[in-house]
């Protein structure tokens, strides 16, 4: 879930208007930084916070409101105050109840004594802190609260994380929080309604279609950060806003702000109670304030040695796979939404699997050493073992029990016989024996013992490794940002609709944004730009902001038209490498404002072998894949060719009905026929050859190079 600017906001205001500490603060995150604003009075902040929405939907601005205090209250509260289980059903009735001035006078403490009277005996809330007294409302805590919890499932995760949260229910005293949420849950009802088509509170709506979202958030998350910030002379509620804001705002823009958003707990509990963000996973949001960014290339990354005019494509593989190291940023990816991501960090079992020794057969249980060979019969014991409904208690040695596949073995049982392979009774079993000890068995982390290595930093997931990381109890993974590749092309001789006679189709855009999304990239169309050095120059700045690394085609030669090479040399950092091969002879390697940009060749046949043969591998060590070679096999030839020494050689290739490699028709670089007829290439080596049919070549298939 993604926002472009976020809004935090601490409700502690004082009963009579005042700044600074134990005021209302406002910290506002946007691309441009982070600000924070002090205002006395609950009014004033409204009118406020009325103003900046405004303004973000003003410029399609999708806008994140955090408010540090509850939106609901312990189960069970409001169905019996409203007669509804949902939390906004408290928002309505508060919010015809609760009057504010713009002194910060207000009745909340009156409205506390009302609901209280809702409840048989006393009610939950408690602390008056006014000298004179509210009926209704105690001024020290009930000796026996009633059935209501004392917090919220939100708290009680807050709790186990090592927080301590205070109850909505203390409404004075140190630490108090329950009158910001009876004066802040109407505020924000009246901020929901100016904007009700546009405007969700979450989780108590469905929020995917809002360009407004308030949330709930608790400003003790960050505290050492927080604590370090006061150090430096910085109040507090400040420090907390102004934090809060740059984490949200960080994590809605790596993706990671989805993981705070999905609390894994069932929806009743949810709707009734409201969620803050970052219940239980502080370290998520902290991860915001301390993302990672890998270094950038060096502008000298792609510097040939001095002297070497040809170099051989073994050689230049070299050099990239040397020189490479990732540029993307690590962040905490949830299980869920990691399929294609690339690891950061090694993942380990955080549970053994199977977690504990089970059944491989239906069948039926008992100690080994009770038995032998011969007929063996033995007594049942009473109940059954199955798959979630563990046997209670140990088995006696000499009976069995019967035990249903994937069942946990009970204490005293080491060996299962098939079902099939006994005679059964009512009270008994018989089978032949000799079984072999743990027979029809599976040992406690036979496939991976607790904290054995599960999967290595560099791997792309798949379905199969989601598996293996769920079944291991692994719930987040370290991983790098996707990559983002920026594809440009070039030349006033290229369209991309209504083709005149002297122009011709862009083939290789979408050629390469589709190789760029299917290797699991973010691909990203940065349009083309005519021969003109404005406007590659403006192509390329904004393609530096948004990608991490970007692919042109065309002009990355040393013609009179090659103007990408030209700029990129006059303004950037370029190393024009002349490799031996056909096709693809030219490949411009450059860095233009700390991004790598690949210069491949504007024929769309020499341009895919380039994209395959150092592309690929280019873009994986940048996306922190490691470098990729692709799949290889020997094969015999289905053509004849006679191939002069001097450069590697790629034709367009496909198994025949007997598995012959056999190439297309035409070697010419313009018959892009030939790459949708190839399922691979055949590569020929860097000397001379002579091929004929039965000749062993080199097959590469497109699979190989993630092309299916």
């Amino acid at each position: 879930m993604t926002f472009d600017q976020v809004i935090v906001l601490d409700w502690s205001a004082a009963g009579t208007p005042k700044l600074g500490k134990d005021s209302i603060w406002i910290g506002h995150a946007t691309a441009a930084g982070v600000t924070a604003e002090n205002i006395a009075t609950r009014r004033r902040a409204e009118t406020r916070l009325a103003t900046l929405i405004d303004a973000a939907l003003s410029v399609n601005h999708r806008l994140l409101l955090a408010a540090d205090f509850a939106f609901g209250a312990p189960k069970g509260f409001t169905q019996t105050l409203t007669g509804q289980p949902n939390a906004l059903a408290l928002w309505d009735w508060l919010a015809t109840r609760i009057t504010d001035t713009d002194k910060n006078a207000t009745n909340y403490r009156t409205i506390a004594a009302e609901m209280n009277a809702q409840f048989a005996g006393h009610g939950p809330f408690w602390g008056n802190g006014q000298k004179y007294e509210t009926p209704g409302l105690p001024r020290t805590k009930p000796a026996h609260p009633l059935g209501l919890a004392e917090h919220r499932t939100a708290e009680q995760v807050g709790h186990e994380g090592g927080l301590r949260p205070k109850t909505l229910w203390q409404l004075a005293g140190a630490g108090a929080v329950g009158a910001q949420s009876l004066t802040g849950i109407p505020m924000l009802h009246r901020l929901r309604a100016r904007h009700a088509d546009k405007t969700a509170i979450w989780p108590l709506e469905p929020t995917e279609a809002a360009a407004v979202v308030i949330a709930e958030a608790y400003l003790s998350l960050l505290g050492d950060e927080v604590r370090a910030a006061t150090a430096q002379g910085m109040i507090q509620d400040e420090a907390q806003t102004r934090l809060h804001a740059q984490a949200f705002l960080t994590l809605a823009k790596n993706g990671n702000l989805a993981v705070l958003m999905a609390p894994d707990h069932p929806a009743e509990t949810l709707l009734a109670e409201g969620w803050y963000l970052g219940a239980g996973q502080a370290a998520t949001v902290r991860a915001g304030l301390h993302t990672l960014t890998p270094p950038r290339l060096r502008n000298d990354c792609f510097a040939m040695p001095q002297g070497v005019a040809w170099t051989q494509v073994d050689d230049a593989l070299d050099r990239l796979r040397a020189t490479l190291h990732p540029v993307t940023q690590i962040e905490a990816t949830p299980l869920a939404a990691a399929l294609g991501r690339v690891l950061a960090a090694d993942v380990t079992a955080q549970r053994a699997n199977p977690p504990h020794a089970n059944s491989a057969v239906d069948g039926y249980g008992f100690a080994h050493a009770a038995t032998g060979a011969g007929v063996c019969q033995l007594p049942l014991a009473q109940g059954r073992a199955a798959a979630g409904q563990p046997f209670a208690g140990a088995v006696p040695h000499g009976q069995a029990v019967r035990v249903l596949t994937g069942a946990i073995l009970p204490q005293g049982v080491d060996t299962v016989v098939l079902e099939e392979d006994c005679a059964i009774s009512p009270t008994a079993i018989a089978f032949d024996g000799p079984l072999k000890p743990r027979a029809n068995t599976r040992s406690k982390g036979e496939d991976l013992p607790q904290g054995a290595p599960a999967l290595a930093k560099g791997h792309k997931l798949r379905a199969p490794d989601l598996a293996l990381l769920a079944a291991t109890g692994t719930t987040t993974v370290q991983t790098y940002r996707r990559l983002r590749v920026g594809v440009l092309s070039t030349g006033d001789e290229i369209v991309s609709r209504n083709a005149q006679p002297h122009e011709i189709y862009d083939a290789n855009r979408p050629m390469l944004l589709a190789l760029a999304a299917g290797w699991g990239f973010d691909a990203i169309d940065l349009g083309h730009a005519c021969d003109a050095p404005a406007a590659i120059r403006n192509h390329l700045n904004h393609g530096a902001k948004t990608a991490d690394v970007i692919l042109t085609s065309g002009g990355a030669s040393a013609g009179d038209e090659d103007h990408v090479s030209r700029l990129l040399a006059a303004e950037g950092h370029l190393s024009s490498w002349r490799i031996a091969m056909k096709p693809g002879r030219p490949l411009a390697l450059a860095v233009w404002q700390g991004t790598p940009v690949l210069g491949l060749p504007g024929n769309p046949v020499a341009a895919l072998t380039c994209a395959l043969i150092f592309a690929r591998p280019t873009l994986f060590a940048l996306a922190g894949a490691g470098w990729q070679t692709p799949q290889r096999f020997p094969l015999p030839a289905a053509f004849s060719k006679s191939k002069k020494a001097g450069r590697r050689e790629y034709l367009r290739a496909r198994l025949n009905a007997d598995g012959h490699a056999e190439v297309f028709a035409s070697e010419g670089s313009g018959r892009i026929s030939g790459l949708s007829w190839a399922t691979g290439l055949v590569e020929l080596p860097d000397g001379a050859a002579e091929i004929s049919p039965g000749t062993a070549v080199q097959y590469l298939p497109y699979s190989g190079f993630g092309l299916n």
